[in-house]
């Protein structure tokens, strides 16, 4: 059986669906979710393996009509407004709480609102006046930074439209040690990214990093040279290379692996 993967936003992330009949990537279709139906794009198309024989998947209802889409196209108008509505109330309430995005799924009998905030919020109140006014069910979700910035967006330090917006469809850890293994400076102004983060690229070449070292001695290290002992001043990883003070001048030299 075919396992159809499917988007529901752009580079959101991929959910798995099944279905009696076959469909093409780039589909438009109507899917059976948890949380009511949802409009969605199929990104990929698999075979089920043995891993996922016992997984109870949900179905591709249909394939998405002319309607459909002009439905989704309202739906996503009717976010904007309740989003507005959401940040309106949320001030008058005076909750220490931002409101970053407001969802319909496709059947309406949901609305989720993603929100930031430093603390725990009491946010029952806020639900209840939500339920009064749109006649569904309320849920809201507290995201963090890195979620925050793939709902709003922005240009990186490279110049480019963020990776979490543009392609990134799960987010991996990332540590100070991989910036650490690239020889970056420390400041946070250069390696965190909007978010206030560490920079989600920091993880694109960890691994080269990593295997380029094996072997490099670090800043600070004694270690021979043909000009005699020295100490290690800097290391250029990409190019094995390091930069040794030697002799009683302290000369400075490049010395090779």
């Amino acid at each position: 059986m075919k396992l159809y993967s499917v988007i529901f936003k752009t580079n959101g992330k991929n959910y798995d669906f099944v279905a009696p009949v076959d469909y093409a990537i780039g589909d438009y279709v109507i899917v059976e979710t948890e949380k009511g139906e949802q409009y969605g794009k199929i990104n990929n198309i698999t075979e089920i393996n043995k891993e996922k024989e016992d997984i109870k998947f949900k179905n591709i209802i249909r394939k998405a009509t002319n309607e459909d889409r002009n439905k989704y196209e309202n739906i996503l108008k009717e976010n904007l407004k309740a989003l507005a509505k959401g940040k309106e109330l949320v001030k008058k309430m005076e909750l220490n709480m931002r409101i970053v995005s407001a969802e319909f799924n496709f059947d309406k009998s949901q609305l989720l609102f993603n929100f930031v905030a430093d603390e725990r919020i009491d946010f029952r109140e806020l639900a209840k006046k939500l339920a009064g006014i749109y006649h569904t069910r309320i849920e809201l979700r507290q995201i963090g930074a890195r979620d925050k910035a793939k709902e709003i967006g922005g240009v990186g330090v490279c110049g480019q439209k963020i990776c979490c917006q543009r392609f990134l469809n799960h987010m991996d850890a990332i540590s100070m040690n991989m910036a650490k293994n690239q020889n970056l400076a420390l400041n946070p102004s250069k390696i965190n990214g909007l978010c206030g983060r560490l920079l989600c690229c920091l993880q694109y070449e960890d691994e080269n990093y990593i295997e380029a070292s094996t072997g490099l001695p670090s800043v600070g290290d004694e270690i021979s040279t043909p000009k005699g002992p020295g100490t290690v001043t800097s290391v250029d990883v990409l190019n094995r290379k390091c930069k040794v003070l030697v002799g009683s001048n302290k000369e400075e030299m490049n010395f090779n692996d």
